[in-house]
């Protein structure tokens, strides 16, 4: 991709100054600590902002740098990522900060080759960071970078291409400036976050209308090419929320290295597991490409349906303090949901 020389100070002028004037007020944009940022953009990965916004200043609170995180149980890491999902950025995280511990003397390296030797950090994340905290002109290039590129400059093509997506990234260094390119890359960011959206773009207000090549080719909503992506997948499942007489949940922990490697989780099961076992409610929860149908039963006493892995009991009140599933969450809160309106018939003693 060519880019004149008109265009890359047009974007460069424009972009930053509307940024500096309506950026979001984002906990990590005050704080030029590369660790901060690091934990920030790698919560944000695959995942949406006020999603995260619940999130890392508890992170920060428990695990104030990196010598805290290295030293952390990695239990009590995925503990307090419970919920966020995409787990295995939890553990790289932990993971990356023992290296950086070991190898860096506990302070994040700027060099890009060392950076992206760390787990979990990639050409965004190694950009992103050494342009905001270091303040290195390097690029960044996600699907939105990529489809406001696409879009001011009417391209027709596709995420889903990797020699696209190189031709892309070159584009990108380009763009970004020797001066404060931690500003130009987050102007980027929020440029496709708040106005050039996926769907219903706010053209009227956009900052470069003006130069924007699809709006002037009435390409907009055609601009970029779709991406390819993989059929969903239908799943159904039954999850047994089992607790015992002193008022503890059954939970089973995921094998090492898989999928949520290591999170705890609801056994699957329902009336034929363990007879008694009542249907609670159902819900819908969607990982990556599958979509599934979950109905939750509720039993208690008799014989736990334990078999083979690690089970335990957990009373309720402290399953925050537990590494659980996101899928286990919201199991567990049909449950009590269902038990309260139990409790509120006629009849049964409570409300009616």
């Amino acid at each position: 991709m060519t880019i004149d020389p008109g265009s890359i100070r047009y974007l460069r002028t424009v972009l930053p100054r509307w940024y500096r004037a309506n950026r979001r007020d984002l906990p990590w944009r005050g704080t030029s600590d590369p660790y901060a940022l690091w934990v920030s953009e790698i919560m944000l990965q695959q995942t949406r902002v006020a999603t995260v916004l619940d999130y890392y200043d508890r992170f920060l609170d428990r695990f104030p740098g990196v010598d805290a995180l290295a030293a952390a149980p990695v239990d009590d890491v995925l503990a307090l990522w419970s919920g966020l999902g995409y787990y295995r950025r939890a553990r790289h995280l932990k993971e990356a900060a023992g290296i950086v511990v070991r190898r860096h003397g506990g302070v994040l390296p700027e060099d890009e080759d060392d950076l992206l030797a760390l787990p979990g950090v990639g050409r965004y994340t190694a950009g992103a960071i050494r342009s905001i905290a270091f303040g290195i002109s390097a690029p960044i290039l996600d699907g939105n970078v990529f489809r406001v590129i696409a879009r001011f400059f009417a391209r027709m093509e596709s995420w889903s291409d990797a020699g696209v997506r190189d031709r892309y990234w070159r584009a990108a260094a380009v763009l970004v400036p020797r001066a404060r390119p931690g500003d130009f890359n987050q102007a980027l960011m929020e440029w496709g976050a708040l106005v050039c959206t996926p769907a219903a773009p706010a053209c009227a207000s956009c900052p470069v209308r003006r130069r924007c090549g699809a709006l002037e080719n009435d390409m907009v909503a055609q601009c970029p090419a779709p991406r390819t992506r993989p059929a969903m997948r239908s799943v159904r499942r039954s999850l047994l929320v089992f607790s015992d007489g002193a008022g503890r949940i059954l939970l089973r922990r995921r094998p090492e290295g898989g999928r949520l490697g290591g999170m705890w989780e609801l056994p699957e099961g329902s009336g034929r597991d363990a007879p008694g076992a009542v249907r609670s409610g159902s819900f819908r929860h969607s990982i990556m490409n599958e979509r599934y149908d979950v109905e939750v039963f509720c039993a208690s006493g008799g014989e736990p349906p334990c078999g083979e892995g690690e089970w335990t009991w957990v009373a309720r009140e402290e399953l925050g303090g537990w590494p659980i599933t996101s899928m286990t969450r919201k199991g567990i809160g049909i449950a009590a949901a269902a038990a309260t309106r139990r409790r509120r018939r006629p009849g049964d003693g409570g409300e009616a």
